[in-house]
């Protein structure tokens, strides 16, 4: 990121210069929010679905089921 503000930033310009370098800027970062948004909820789906598929064997059911039993037998 510095160095694209680096590469861009004009040496010596006036208000008005500056001021479309920081549009053209933010123009070019418009759908980032979004794409990032994307992949944290793309992310989340996989882990889910993993949790899932762990959490749907018979080897964590009966860990499970021994927590649940030790917790509820105090």
């Amino acid at each position: 990121m510095r160095s694209i503000l680096m590469e861009k930033t004009p040496a010596r310009t006036g208000p008005q210069e500056s001021r479309s370098w920081v549009q053209q800027l933010h123009r070019e970062e418009e759908g980032l929010a979004t794409a990032e948004y994307g992949i944290v909820m793309l992310a989340a789906v996989g882990f889910a679905g993993l949790l899932v598929a762990v959490l749907s064997s018979g080897t964590a059911r009966g860990l499970l089921s021994g927590v649940v039993e030790r917790a509820l037998s105090f």
